[in-house]
C-alpha cells in the first residue's frame, strides 16, 4: 500500500491533472489519513468537477470524518453527473437507512442493486431493510453516533477496502431521491422534442445536467460541456436585470449561425435551475419559444417529482 501511495503521489506531482488522485485519495482514506485524503480529493475535484468517482471519493472521506451532511451533498453531486453510479447510490441508501428514512433507503438500494447485481452487501442491506422488526431481531433503536457511521462505511466499502471508524454523525435532512436515479433522466423531454433538430437540458445553478441531453452530429452527448460553459448564467442574468432595473429575468433567446438557443429560470426551493433548448437555425423562433415554455413547465414538474422521466404524471 505504501509503495502505491508513493507511486501515485509522484505521478500526481508530475501531472496535477491526472486522475490518479482518486486511487491515491482512497488509499489515504483507508489508512485513516483523512486530512491528506481530503486535500487530495478537493484539489482533484477542482480540476475534474464532473467526475462522479471523484465526488464519490470525497463523499466517503466526509463520511469517515463523521460529516454525513457533506457526504450526502457529494453523493448527490455524483448522481447528478452519473445517475447510475453504484457507489453513490449505495452510500445514499445506507445513509438514508441509518437516518430512519426507510422508503428512500430502499429506493436507492434497489437502484444500486440494478446497477451492480453482484454486490452482496446491497442485497443483504435490502433484506434487513425489508424484514419486520420482530423477524430481524432489530426491534431496538437504530445505531447512532460513531456506530451509525461505522456501519454505513463498513457496508458501503468494498471487501478489499475496509473503512476506518468515524467519530460522529449528525441528524440528516436528506433531499428526496430524484427520479433520475431510478430511470434515465435523459428521457424527461423526449415527448416534447418530437423528430425535429432540437434538444433540451435542465441545468442546476452550478451547471450540472439534471435532465435531458445534448447530442451532436457524431453521437456524443455534450450536455456536461454545455452545462459547464453556462454555469453561473442565471446569476449573471439576474445581476444584469437588477443593474438595468428591469425586474426578474424570465427568458433569453439568441441566434447563432447554426442554431437558436433559449433559456429560462426554473426556481425550486429557492435554487434557480436553468431550462435550455436549442434548435436548428431553420426552426422559427416562435416554435423555439413555445418549446422553451413546455420544457420549463416539464422541468418544474419533474423537480417536484410530479412527473416521471417520460413525462407521465406520478
Amino acid at each position: 500500500m505504501s509503495d502505491d501511495i508513493r507511486r501515485w503521489s509522484e505521478e500526481l506531482a508530475r501531472d496535477p491533472a491526472s486522475l490518479v488522485f482518486i486511487p491515491l485519495g482512497d488509499a489515504l482514506r483507508r489508512r485513516g489519513q483523512l486530512d491528506p485524503a481530503l486535500k487530495v480529493a478537493t484539489r482533484g475535484l477542482e480540476r475534474h468537477p464532473y467526475d462522479a468517482d471523484a465526488h464519490d471519493l470525497l463523499a466517503r472521506i466526509w463520511a469517515d470524518r463523521g460529516e454525513l451532511e457533506r457526504a450526502m451533498d457529494e453523493w448527490g453531486a455524483a448522481l447528478r453527473v452519473a445517475p447510475q453510479h453504484a457507489g453513490a447510490l449505495k452510500g445514499m441508501g445506507f445513509a438514508c437507512s441509518h437516518a430512519g428514512r426507510g422508503v428512500d433507503a430502499e429506493r436507492y438500494l434497489v437502484a444500486a442493486l440494478a446497477t451492480d447485481p453482484t454486490d452482496a452487501t446491497i442485497s443483504a442491506a435490502l433484506s434487513r431493510l425489508r424484514m419486520p422488526p420482530a423477524a430481524s431481531g432489530d426491534g431496538g433503536p437504530r445505531p447512532s453516533g460513531p456506530e451509525a457511521v461505522r456501519s454505513i462505511r463498513d457496508s458501503s466499502a468494498s471487501p478489499s477496502h475496509p473503512a476506518p471508524a468515524a467519530e460522529s454523525v449528525s441528524e440528516l435532512e436528506l433531499p428526496p431521491m430524484p427520479v433520475s436515479v431510478v430511470q434515465d433522466a435523459r428521457d424527461v423531454f423526449l415527448d416534447l422534442l418530437g423528430d425535429g433538430e432540437q434538444t433540451a437540458l435542465l441545468l442546476d445553478a452550478q451547471g450540472y445536467v439534471l435532465a435531458g441531453s445534448y447530442v451532436v452530429a457524431d453521437g456524443r452527448d455534450v450536455g456536461q460541456d454545455v452545462g459547464g460553459a453556462l454555469s453561473g448564467v442565471s446569476d449573471e442574468a439576474q445581476r444584469a436585470m437588477r443593474h438595468l432595473g428591469l425586474g426578474e429575468w424570465t427568458s433569453i433567446v439568441f441566434e447563432t449561425d447554426v442554431a437558436a438557443v433559449a433559456m429560462a429560470p426554473v426556481v425550486q426551493d429557492g435554487e434557480a435551475a436553468v431550462a435550455l433548448v436549442a434548435a436548428a437555425r431553420s426552426v422559427p423562433l416562435g416554435l423555439v419559444r413555445r418549446l422553451l415554455r413546455s420544457v420549463t413547465e416539464r422541468s418544474a414538474a419533474w423537480l417536484t417529482g410530479t412527473v416521471g422521466p417520460t413525462g407521465a404524471e406520478l
